[in-house]
Formats: C-alpha cells, sequence, structure tokens
C-alpha cells in the first residue's frame, strides 16, 4: 500500500483559512447573493492577489526579451534564474534543472520526443491507467513514431489505485520508461512513486512523473522521491498558466532535444523552446513565495513550505472527510476513489443516480457552488468506472475551502433528490 509523503508537525504558526482567503479576490464573487465556492481547483485554482501583481509589475516596468545588455533584458535574466531558483525550492532540486514551458502537456510532448530519439523496436515503456492521457498521449506518439512497445498498466476499480503486481510483472530489461503519476486527478489517489522508481531503477529505466495533481497537496521532494523527471503546473497551486519541467542535470544536459540551433544550448535552457512567457515565470515564483509566506518566522523557503504543506495537508484531510461522509448519507450518490482513511488528495468524483453530470454541475452553480464534470482528461479511469460517455461530477478542496463550503455543496447535492 502507499504510504503519505512525511509531514512533520510544527508548532510555528501557518495562516488560518480566513486569512488565506483574504488574498484571493475571486472569493468576492456572488451568484444569487451567496459567495461562489470554488470546488474546481483540480481543473485550476484561483490565483492571490501577490501573483496577479507580481506579473503586472512584470509587464508592467521589466518586459523584454532575454540575454541582451539592456536593463530591462538583464531583468528578465534575473527574474527567470530567481524563478529558477524558488521552484528548485519548491521540488528540491537545483535551479540548473527547472525548465518552463506553455503547460505540463507540452513539456511532456517535448521530452517524449527528446528521449524517443534514442529508442526504437524492443524498447518499452510502461504508463498506467490511473494517469491524465497528457501523460499517456505523449507516449503512445512516440509508440508510432518510433516502434517503441507501450505497455499499460491497469488500476484496481474498486479500490481505484494502482495494480502493483501488474507493474512488477511489467517491468523488465526492455523497459526504458516508466511514467506515472504521483496522484489522481480524477480519484484522488496518491501512488506511491519512490517505490515504483525503485522498480524502475532496478532495471535500469528512467522514470518520469506527472505531478499536476499531486504538487498542490503535498511538498514535491524530488531527491526522496527518486524520479529522473518530474512536470507539474504553476495554475494548479495559485500560479498563471504555466508549465514546469524538472530533470536530473546530467540528462538535461545530454538529451538529443529538439532545439534551434542558435537558441542557448545549456541546461536548462535547451529544454525551453522559444520565448517563454515571461509574465507566467513571475508569477509561478511568486506563487511558491505566497505559499512560503503562510508561515511567517525563521528558517529558509523550503523549511516554510514544509510547515505550510503539513498544516494544509491536515487540513484537507480534515475537510475531505467532511465531504466523504457527507455525501455517503445521499442514497443517490456513488463515490469513487479510496476513503480517507488512504493515501489520496481531498478531491472526490461522484455519481448522482438520475441526474447527469452537466446536470449536477449546473444545478450547484445556481447556489455558487462551483464544481467540474466530464472526464477531466482521465478518459481511461472513466472508461474503467464504466462512465465513458459523460463521466463523473468532481468536487475538489483548495487551501481557501471553508467547512461551510464544504457543507453548502453537500445541501446542493442532498436537494437534488
Amino acid at each position: 500500500m502507499a504510504s503519505s509523503p512525511t509531514l512533520e508537525r510544527s508548532e510555528t504558526p501557518v495562516a488560518g483559512v480566513e486569512e488565506i482567503r483574504r488574498h484571493f479576490p475571486a472569493l468576492a464573487r456572488e451568484i444569487g447573493g451567496q459567495p461562489v465556492a470554488y470546488f474546481d481547483g483540480p481543473g485550476g485554482t484561483q490565483t492571490p492577489r501577490a501573483v496577479v501583481e507580481a506579473m503586472a509589475d512584470y509587464l508592467y516596468h521589466h518586459n523584454a526579451n532575454t540575454h541582451w545588455a539592456y536593463p530591462s533584458s538583464v531583468e528578465t535574466d534575473r527574474m527567470i534564474a530567481a524563478a529558477r531558483g524558488a521552484l528548485a525550492d519548491f521540488l528540491n532540486g537545483g535551479p540548473d534543472e527547472v525548465a518552463f514551458g506553455a503547460n505540463m502537456t507540452t513539456l511532456t510532448y517535448h521530452l517524449a520526443r527528446a528521449l524517443g530519439r534514442g529508442w526504437g523496436p524492443g524498447d518499452e515503456v510502461i504508463v498506467t491507467e490511473l494517469d491524465h492521457h497528457a501523460n499517456i498521449a505523449p507516449w503512445q506518439a512516440v509508440e508510432r513514431e518510433r516502434g517503441i512497445t507501450l505497455r499499460r498498466v491497469p488500476l484496481r476499480v474498486e479500490e481505484g489505485d494502482l495494480n502493483w503486481a501488474a507493474l512488477e510483472q511489467a517491468i523488465s530489461r526492455r523497459t526504458r520508461l516508466l511514467a506515472l503519476g504521483g496522484a489522481s486527478n480524477a480519484l484522488g489517489t496518491v501512488t506511491d512513486v519512490a517505490r515504483a522508481a525503485g522498480l524502475a531503477r532496478s532495471v535500469g529505466a528512467l522514470t518520469f512523473v506527472d505531478a499536476v495533481h499531486y504538487a498542490p497537496h503535498f511538498l514535491v521532494d524530488v531527491q526522496q522521491l527518486g524520479c529522473d523527471f518530474l512536470a507539474c503546473s504553476a495554475y494548479k497551486f495559485y500560479g498563471p498558466h504555466v508549465g514546469v519541467l524538472w530533470g536530473r542535470r546530467d540528462l538535461l544536459a545530454s538529451l538529443e532535444v529538439p532545439k534551434l540551433d542558435p537558441a542557448p544550448n545549456q541546461a536548462p535552457e535547451r529544454m525551453e523552446t522559444g520565448t517563454q512567457n515571461h509574465e507566467g515565470i513571475a508569477g509561478a515564483m511568486a506563487a511558491v513565495d505566497f505559499l512560503a509566506a503562510l508561515a511567517p518566522g525563521p528558517g529558509s523557503r523550503r523549511e516554510r513550505l514544509g510547515r505550510v504543506f503539513a498544516h494544509l495537508h491536515r487540513r484537507g484531510q480534515d475537510l475531505f472527510s467532511r465531504l466523504w461522509d457527507g455525501l455517503g448519507t445521499v442514497a443517490s450518490v456513488r463515490r469513487y476513489g479510496p476513503p480517507p482513511s488512504r493515501p489520496r488528495t481531498p478531491t472526490l468524483s461522484f455519481a448522482v443516480t438520475g441526474h447527469r453530470p452537466v446536470a449536477v454541475a449546473q444545478a450547484l452553480a445556481t447556489r455558487g457552488v462551483f464544481a467540474s464534470h466530464g472526464d477531466f482528461y482521465a478518459a481511461t479511469v472513466m472508461e474503467r468506472l464504466g462512465h465513458a460517455d459523460e463521466g463523473l461530477v468532481r468536487a475538489g478542496c483548495a487551501c481557501y475551502t471553508s467547512e461551510g463550503e464544504i457543507d453548502r455543496l453537500l445541501e446542493g447535492v442532498a436537494s437534488l433528490g
């Protein structure tokens, strides 16, 4: 069974939910006299004021392209270097191991093409049925283009987790890469990445981790996970729409990446195709600093992030238990994924008998409760659960979620009958 990442308790105070909520202007929006409760965080969180201000400040005062001698270009170079440092602290890697891109999907396609140039018939890549298709389709493309074999490890439908026996059987000396998610964006399941990466290393294979849904809920530690590459998206942890790729520096320096000859060839810039979203990079750095600032006091940025994530994880567990237990009292609701006692994120997908997922989402929205619906790009998960046509309803807790908002969601679902 997977275990949750180690979380240390601390006496250092961390901002409470009401203080956190004051940073998010979106929470002032109302529908029918009710403030909006945002449960759509798994698809993209709301943004604190400090992140938007950092992006505006960059665009107003420092906007330029890189590597030129005039002040705004020099300032842009410094900002990007500082952002690499912030994301390195967030992931526990090195600044020269952090590359930026449009989003996780684009970065994964880029990485897959680079890795695939060294593979051919007889080589194998392993993916899992739990994954978002951004961690499946890029490897399918390599399968088509390079003639490799793609092996798919099934999920255990009733438990909502990975079939470890099948994974152990799939790993072989032909395996070149294991691509798996840190957490399922559809079911909330947390996978023991360190265990999986150990299996991959035992046969000389690399490990790529989709941490898009994992990173908002657990402080990523690429050293502890033992992976070779990891990607996440800033807009899932209160930043703008920009993707982040961490990779071992030796691999980033040596991969045969698709790039323009005049472009920088040192890592990590060689992984970044074209002019980047500089204001988005500034916003990603601000998102990390926003989270770290929720634990004022002594300690490095990484140490303060550790205190914040430990606090938010415990509160998220409490909120999720309230959500899980409350929906369990509604006879027409079927919940999917592991219960609160299992390693998971505070994200839940569910169905309401007699109501299409889109109709449930629309009914909740009239009450000022925003929840998403569909397959969430985890199409294989939905197919295996028997919901391939219309998917499910999904509600996820974020740092600004309150107990009162959980109760409003429960009331809205119960009112459907």
